[in-house]
């Protein structure tokens, strides 16, 4: 990834080319903070936005229930700082690295994966902290 201080039009015009939209003219977003790799948000940009956010360095995406431009922090003032701006080996998926001003998610928490009451985490190897119901191998048995 190169350093700049700004993005020219011409390279605007040259990301923009190079992305895969889909039908409706949207390509995939994610929002990561830019210092630790914290996933922050998902959402959706079309040229417009795309080209505003490298502009402008401040993060824009498609609205696609309002259906228009989604200006992050205009409201609530959780901004967005666009620090990097990638795309996926198949040109159909954005990264962008961002600073983060306050919750990302419109349901007020850090991340959108933050409030998810069905997440489930595996531990490593199936390891359920316990040797409660394994043989002496460590393999877990079944009680019937």
């Amino acid at each position: 990834m190169r350093e700049v201080t700004e993005v020219t039009t011409s390279e605007v015009d040259e990301i923009i080319s190079a992305l895969t939209f889909d039908d409706r003219g949207l390509v995939a977003a994610i929002a990561k903070q830019w210092d630790t790799g914290e996933v922050l948000m998902l959402a959706w940009m079309n040229e417009a936005s795309i080209r505003e956010t490298l502009t402008t360095r401040r993060a824009v995406y498609w609205s696609r229930s309002r259906g228009e431009l989604w200006r992050k922090g205009d409201t609530s003032g959780h901004t967005q700082q666009v620090m990097s701006f990638q795309a996926d080996c198949d040109a159909d998926t954005i990264l962008l690295g961002v600073d983060q001003v306050g919750a990302a998610c419109h349901l007020n928490t850090r991340t959108c994966w933050d409030s998810d009451p069905l997440a489930v985490c595996f531990n490593a190897a199936g390891d359920t902290g316990s040797d409660a119901g394994a043989d002496q191998e460590g393999n877990a048995s079944i009680e019937r």
